[in-house]
């Protein structure tokens, strides 16, 4: 497939997501630009790391934009875990630690498989 047809592939997948789809699909990649910070840090790609943990972050940032505080408490928590993630990545972007990306990428993945589970129950 060429890089124009991925692309129309994705903008269709993208503006015909669910609310929830798309929750799961920032999750997936905030995962997916986490470990490839990994490898870059793995590679001594300092540059490329860094890039693709402010993705991450970048990610992290819209998931906090996009909670509807009025919801009551859930939101609150989501909230605080939320931006505990995304302080884990700016911690590893600054230090360049696996250890705290993989962190993130623990409780990234236990919350992507939290909204998987809404959206198919949904």
């Amino acid at each position: 497939m060429n890089s124009y047809a991925l692309q129309a592939y994705k903008n269709v997948k993208v503006n015909t997501a669910s609310n929830g789809d798309l929750i799961v699909m920032l999750f997936d990649g905030a995962i997916r630009f986490a470990n490839q910070a990994i490898n870059c840090i793995d590679e001594s790609d300092i540059a490329g790391a860094h890039n693709k943990l402010v993705r991450a972050q970048d990610i992290m940032t819209e998931l906090i934009s996009a909670l509807n505080m009025d919801v009551g408490e859930i939101a609150q928590n989501l909230y605080q875990l939320y931006t505990f993630i995304n302080q884990l990545l700016i911690q590893a972007n600054v230090n360049k630690d696996p250890v705290l990306i993989q962190q993130a990428i623990k409780l990234l993945t236990e919350l992507r498989d939290m909204w998987h589970e809404v959206v198919e129950q949904a």
